[in-house]
């Protein structure tokens, strides 16, 4: 029973039996009023506690702040290998998507190693990535430190560099835990863990390793459909191509454009935009019928630069790209935005915009109808029915209310095609088996809005 109810209830029995003795008193005003703060305090509490229940979970950031896109300067990691403890342990980051500023070996079997980002100030996002191999079979503790940051993403281990599996918990020793739930706060300062290591390296990663050469064996596979192409609509700063994949069963110049990747370590979302692809390119009767209606462009990696380079956040120019959409200073954008301007001079309407991203856990960013109008409440309609469809992992919603300056992928399509859009994040740790799921669910209820 609530606490404050009791009181309530203690004091009215209180009450009930010696109202005679306070009826003439000058007290009895005060009787009433102490027998009725308890029962309005419950009612209260009980008021305010159904939106906490609501809200439960991540809340989502705050207000995005307006930063200038200019081109700053990006320090390049040193790539090479460190021979250690008499050349018998071997670190290295000589491959794409990798990330390791220096190792130091403290004695025994004890490594510490240092991450820094790409420049600062920068989202803390710190990504890290490392090969490690040693001329006999041991076990070694490695501890991981940051640059300004705390040890956010939980270690992946694979012995191919393809196929990841999360690092064992008894393994993984938290040094300074956080606080809370979510956010910077909640992780812990440093991270130790331990791995056996043989002469067969050991990959050891923030998040699963999707590189562009990975990126665009994906697109490559789903290309040899006849209804699906790719082709490069620009350039990264370091003369990557940005590719884009178009499914299109038939003529409809009815189009949605898909993103994903503008920031590296968000491998969740890339997951769900796969998994999401993978069902608009499907055998089902539902994906056939909506091809040939629906026109589906597909960005898969907007910042090749900051995935092969291992950053945190940014671009080779320096600049986070979901910042880069009212001033269009990097060429990433500058390619998307071309893009869909000469898409919509050749006729094509752009019904919907997804961009998929990762943070701390799973949670939406729609434009509020106070924006869109009636034109954007198919977002909400389509978050409700996934919503109805995975009970087992609710999201929170947290729609802006802000549309200038545009700043980010979802604005600029609404300011600039009046696009239905939205953010859609997956959390860090969600499980990749959900991931999936929601990706495939996620295309099967927009898919079934946009053909009603």
């Amino acid at each position: 029973m609530h606490k404050s109810f009791e009181l309530g209830i203690k004091l009215f029995v209180f009450t009930k039996f010696n109202i005679f003795q306070v009826a003439n008193s000058k007290c009895m005003k005060a009787y009433f009023k102490l027998l009725l703060f308890p029962v309005v305090l419950f009612f209260c509490s009980c008021k305010n506690a159904e939106p906490i229940a609501e809200k439960s979970g991540y809340q989502g950031q705050g207000p995005t702040p307006v930063v200038s896109t200019t081109t700053r300067p990006v320090q390049k990691q040193w790539k090479g290998i460190w021979p250690l403890n008499d050349s018998t342990v071997f670190f290295s980051n000589q491959f794409d998507g990798a990330r390791l500023n220096g190792v130091v070996h403290d004695g025994k079997n004890h490594y510490t190693l240092w991450f820094t980002a790409e420049n600062t100030p920068v989202n803390p996002s710190p990504w890290y990535g490392f090969k490690i191999w040693s001329t006999m079979s041991q076990e070694v503790v490695l501890k991981f430190t940051y640059q300004d940051s705390r040890s956010r993403y939980y270690p992946k281990i694979s012995r191919d560099g393809q196929h990841f599996k999360v690092l064992d918990s008894s393994r993984f020793k938290p040094i300074n835990p956080g606080e809370g739930q979510f956010g910077l706060k909640a992780a812990p300062e440093f991270a130790e863990i331990t791995v056996p290591i043989d002469e067969q390296p050991t990959w050891i990663t923030a998040q699963e390793l999707y590189t562009s050469e990975r990126v665009k064996e994906w697109v490559d596979s789903l290309s040899l459909q006849s209804f699906v192409r790719s082709y490069p609509i620009g350039e990264s700063r370091e003369k990557r191509p940005i590719n884009l994949m178009e499914i299109n069963g038939g003529d409809s110049k009815k189009a949605l454009i898909i993103l994903t990747f503008q920031h590296p370590p968000e491998v969740t979302g890339f997951l769900a935009m796969k998994s999401f692809m993978e069902t608009l390119v499907g055998e089902s009767e539902q994906a056939k019928a909506f091809r040939g209606k629906f026109t589906i462009f597909n960005v898969p990696l907007m910042n090749p630069d900051g995935v092969d380079n291992g950053h945190w956040r940014h671009n080779f120019g320096g600049i986070d790209l979901n910042r880069d959409w009212a001033d269009f200073n990097q060429p990433e954008t500058q390619s998307v935005r071309d893009f869909l301007q000469q898409k919509k001079k050749e006729g094509y309407e752009f019904v919907f915009g997804a961009d998929f991203h990762s943070t701390w856990d799973d949670i939406y960013y729609p434009l509020d109808t106070t924006v869109t109008g009636s034109k954007g409440q198919i977002v909400f309609d389509w978050i409700e029915r996934i919503e109805d469809r995975l009970p087992q992992k609710k999201a929170n919603v947290s729609a802006s209310k802000k549309l200038y300056p545009t700043m980010t992928s979802r604005n600029h399509f609404f300011a600039a095609y009046q696009m239905p859009s939205i953010v859609f994040e997956l959390g860090d740790n969600t499980p990749r088996s959900f991931v999936k799921e929601k990706g495939r669910v996620a295309a099967e209820e927009l898919m079934q809005l946009l053909m009603e």
